[in-house]
């Protein structure tokens, strides 16, 4: 009887927590963001999110999912309305060498992390925190910027 009431008690909460994590997409953010573009550098991708306004009282931006990769935004020092991910794809000019101290400097590519939403190529997906509670929001239109 105990055994099944454990069980029972276990089940329940498991449920509940469960159901408190699901994850779901935000229509609306309590911010306006310019037009996102990505650059490609012999290091990686850069992608720039330009903030128009931002409830910074209610949202916190903490990273992005793009191209397969997972990264933290940076607000940029030199331009305050700007937020910044850096992606590492590896490096053009990595050192190959039989000797491993030679090889000492290479960047190791950035490990893929799926994104928890199925997204495009021009698409990202914004994690912010508001209230205390991690959220997501789509960002579309991702052009990169020449």
């Amino acid at each position: 009887m105990k055994n099944t009431l454990r069980f029972l008690s276990a089940a329940i909460v498991l449920t509940l927590f469960a159901c408190g994590s699901s994850q779901e997409l935000q229509e609306r953010v309590p911010a306006q963001f310019g037009k996102v573009t990505y650059t490609y550098s012999s290091d990686g991708i850069q992608l720039e999110i330009p903030v128009v306004a931002i409830q910074d009282n209610r949202m916190s931006l903490d990273s992005v999912y793009f191209h397969g990769m997972k990264s933290g935004l940076v607000q940029d020092e030199e331009k305050p309305n700007r937020y910044v991910a850096n992606f590492s794809v590896g490096s053009s000019d990595m050192v190959m060498s039989s000797d491993p101290a030679e090889e000492y400097g290479n960047k190791a590519p950035q490990k893929p992390e799926k994104s928890p939403f199925k997204i495009n190529e021009d698409e990202a997906i914004l994690v912010f925190t508001q209230d205390e509670q991690t959220k997501y929001y789509k960002l579309t239109g991702i052009v990169e910027k020449e």
